[in-house]
């Protein structure tokens, strides 16, 4: 699994303007209903039952925020970059500015926790996030996670 094969270009947000964790997750469900034709209250509510379980912000300004719904049919993922970081209760206490949402159907199994391996792997790399944030262009992000997301030789 490739993360630019969870993403189009229109789930690249090159610099959401959220002051809260629980704006940041309304700004990004209401792009993930135009997306997927849910509504985003449906979204929103998943996102929050996940978040409950405990923060999806994993460390140096990273979250990952991911929900299972029953209605739709294919994973998919929403890239944004904040404009200024937010509290998101990470792992490591630090701020938040990137945020990769991941929506999966509820019967996705294993392919919901290597969807979210993929996007972990891909945010881990300190060159790739250092990219990342000197970038304000939603095609130019999409390509560097295109290009970062290539399989690799074995």
């Amino acid at each position: 699994m490739r993360l630019v094969d969870l993403l189009t270009s229109e789930a690249i947000l090159p610099s959401l303007k959220a002051n809260t964790k629980k704006q940041a997750l309304q700004e990004l469900s209401e792009r993930a209903a135009e997306i997927s034709g849910l509504p985003a209250r449906e979204i929103f509510d998943a996102l929050l039952q996940r978040e409950r379980l405990g923060s999806t912000g994993i460390g140096n300004g990273i979250a990952i925020p991911h929900g299972k719904l029953a209605r739709i049919k294919t994973i998919f993922g929403i890239f944004a970059r904040l404009e200024r970081p937010i509290e998101f209760d990470a792992l490591d206490g630090a701020p938040v500015d990137l945020i990769f949402l991941l929506i999966t159907p509820e019967s996705s199994g294993a392919d919901h926790l290597k969807a979210l391996a993929c996007a972990a792997r891909v945010l881990r790399d300190p060159s790739v996030v250092a990219t990342i944030r000197s970038t304000r262009d939603a095609s130019a992000l999409y390509s560097i996670i295109a290009e970062t997301s290539k399989p690799h030789a074995a």
